[in-house]
């Protein structure tokens, strides 16, 4: 029951940030709360709350729409009244407050507006709006609906966006059959292609524990000449790890080192993942074979997570970081010496200090793992390596605070 509590903890906070923005999900996938269980969530109040406006609050479309907190009020409503009253909207407007209405998991509103737009000529809908919808409707009425609803596109609006919008219904609830039969009719078209798919169908493999198909989806995005983007290397680069890979690893690193243009979470990501190779010493962590834990959660897939750690500190989001270090914590799961120097590796890249120290009194108040002073010894010579001598000076710093004074190397 704990492991998927874990699984359903990560797959809901990766998704609510949206695929359309390159979401990376590098962990098994799960269906999104059923409608009726959405309808009587807990986060949801019982009480009903009047579209009336109070004059005290904000008397704009969103603070109305927003003031709508049972999934059965109807948002058209609140739409029509406000049009009624002769004021104006604008796609732009609309898009924004959909969009918000996606992140706090109010999914039947956003997909009204959606939805009214399409009844509204003067309101041009983009790919990613008919891609939107998609996604919506998978969640609020179910996958059957959004098939529907996109085999009734136009020709013109099956593009890339709105083909992997299904996928991802498809890859999501581990349609496997379903989500190939797509993927090969998306290979077969003649349009142009993101990383995108590719990414979905990386991440449904290694949901469904086929990590070895993962190879032959790279093969077909270098024969169609896409360019991987840093989720794609992730996928690819977790895959390796998780079979201990480790040559293959550095292989990628090295093509990712030639790719022009890099950017600064580019170049971030690259040097993480270096630091966490050369400092966790995966090949000598003492896993002859990949066994399932009792909690039902493979060293394959723990090292996994790391991955996923490392790719959100290369983008420098900490509120990612967080969330998956308090999910991976929730489990049964024994913590061993290489997640703790994966976290605190990323925490060190971004500078948060106070952090590495909590979780160093974690991992010392631990009863199932040993703090290990020599991990901590390899971390800071991989990032003096890496030329992160302030970094690896600061590190240094916290260990001997908290009397863990590692060796000289």
């Amino acid at each position: 029951m704990a492991s998927r509590t874990f699984f359903l903890t990560f797959s809901r906070n990766f998704r609510n940030r949206g695929f359309l923005n390159q979401n990376f999900k590098a962990i098994p996938v799960f269906s999104e709360v059923s409608v009726s269980n959405y309808c009587s969530h807990g986060a949801l109040r019982s009480e009903s709350f009047d579209e009336s406006v109070n004059s005290e609050e904000t008397n704009d479309l969103k603070s109305r729409i927003f003031r709508l907190r049972l999934p059965k009020r109807s948002a058209t409503n609140v739409l029509q009244r406000w049009m009624s009253e002769g004021n104006q909207v604008t796609i732009t407007e609309l898009r924004n407050i959909s969009k918000e209405l996606r992140r706090i998991q109010r999914y039947k509103h956003a997909l009204e507006i959606l939805e009214w737009m399409v009844t509204h000529n003067e309101f041009e809908l983009s790919d990613s709006d008919f891609a939107i919808r998609i996604d919506l409707m998978t969640k609020v009425f179910g996958i059957d609906a959004a098939e529907r609803y996109f085999e009734g596109l136009p020709t013109d609006s099956k593009t890339c966006e709105t083909y992997t919008a299904l996928l991802h219904s498809f890859a999501g609830s581990k349609l496997t059959e379903k989500a190939e039969s797509l993927y090969a009719k998306i290979m077969e078209l003649d349009i142009p292609l993101t990383a995108l798919p590719f990414n979905e169908m990386m991440t449904l493999y290694m949901s469904v524990g086929q990590v070895e198909k993962v190879s032959s989806i790279i093969d077909d995005l270098k024969q169609r000449m896409v360019h991987p983007d840093i989720f794609t290397y992730n996928l690819w680069i977790s895959s390796l790890a998780g079979a201990l890979n480790i040559d293959g690893v550095r292989q990628i690193l090295n093509e990712m080192n030639q790719k022009p243009n890099s950017n600064e979470d580019w170049v971030r990501y690259i040097d993480l993942v270096n630091i966490y190779v050369k400092s966790a010493h995966l090949l000598h962590s003492g896993l002859n074979s990949l066994v399932e834990s009792e909690s039902g959660i493979s060293q394959r897939e723990w090292i996994t997570y790391d991955l996923l750690i490392i790719l959100y500190a290369g983008l420098g989001n900490k509120d990612k970081i967080d969330q998956i270090w308090r999910s991976l914590k929730m489990t049964k799961q024994k913590m061993t010496s290489r997640n703790y120097i994966c976290i605190l590796s990323c925490y060190l890249m971004l500078d948060h200090l106070k952090e590495i120290g909590e979780v160093i009194d974690q991992w010392k108040q631990s009863t199932t793992t040993d703090f290990d002073v020599s991990a901590c010894n390899r971390l800071v010579n991989a990032f003096v390596e890496a030329g992160l001598n302030e970094k690896a000076n600061n590190f240094v710093t916290l260990l001997i605070q908290k009397n863990c004074e590692p060796t000289e190397a």
